[in-house]
């Protein structure tokens, strides 16, 4: 894409065919890529974040809730894989914000490139992204004492499951980011959604404790599925009530909300 194919308005999904898109997303991708590459603070969330939240849930409440470390290294794990994608997914939006707020998206529309290129290339990278999040959560899960009760199938379909609902997350982040008007906005109103999702649900602890209006909640809160989808993806238990609960949640987020990013996004280039 280089400035001798510039050609302003021409940023038209309906006039690139689906080899042209794909192109696009790769180079875009590989741009976002590069930017993690030039700038490798950025990358610290999604390396520490793990290590971070593992130690202090592990070792501060393991022994008050589960009475052992490695009993509620067993249970809170898989909850985290959910909640490690969403807090990686909420980080889109205000990246998305920074590209609006620094002239980026107006280098964009200069460039015979599709809206959606611009958009999927961000969840592509992202992916990736969460890949490396994810695999630093359970090797370091598993040097304090994980243990993978099922097989390596059902620890990859935890992980694809809490990426498949991380990704539909991004979506909710790309329409915040779009939406309000300071990256610092975003990041305010993204812990917004984020705290209750997160501590309203069964991943740090059983909710039998939890008053009624607290359990309402966290039964219909889709962490709580997801959370004890990836569990029994780990150790052992029954799938498809859980497993189904969180793509339904996934595919309704998506129907929702993608919509709506793409809308925005057109109107704002």
């Amino acid at each position: 894409m280089s400035a001798a194919t510039l050609n302003p308005g021409r940023l038209d999904d309906s006039r690139i065919g689906p080899r042209a898109n794909l192109r696009h997303i790769g180079a875009l991708t590989r741009r976002n890529l590069m930017r993690i590459k030039a700038d490798p603070e950025s990358l610290l969330d999604a390396l520490l974040i793990p290590i971070i939240f593992t130690l202090l849930f592990v070792y501060v409440f393991g022994g008050a809730v589960s009475g052992s470390q490695h009993d509620y290294i067993q249970y809170m794990i898989p909850g985290l894989l959910g909640t490690t994608g969403l807090n990686l997914a909420m980080a889109v939006g205000t990246g998305l914000n920074t590209d609006f707020q620094t002239g980026v998206m107006d280098r964009f529309r200069t460039l015979p490139i599709g809206r959606s290129a611009v958009l999927l290339s961000k969840i592509a990278a992202e992916t990736l992204r969460g890949l490396v999040s994810f695999t630093i959560l359970i090797s370091f899960s598993m040097i304090l004492g994980l243990e993978i009760k099922t097989s390596f199938l059902h620890l990859l379909a935890a992980v694809g499951l809490s990426l498949t609902f991380g990704m539909s997350i991004v979506w909710i982040s790309m329409l915040l980011g779009m939406s309000l008007r300071s990256a610092q906005a975003v990041q305010g109103v993204s812990m917004l959604v984020i705290m209750p999702l997160q501590f309203g649900s069964s991943i740090f602890a059983p909710t039998s404790t939890m008053p009624g209006w607290l359990q309402a909640f966290t039964e219909y809160n889709p962490l709580s599925a997801l959370a004890d989808a990836c569990r029994n993806l780990i150790n052992g238990g029954a799938l498809t009530h859980s497993v189904l609960i969180v793509l339904v949640w996934s595919v309704a987020i998506t129907a929702v909300t993608a919509p709506l990013a793409v809308a925005r996004f057109r109107k704002r280039t």
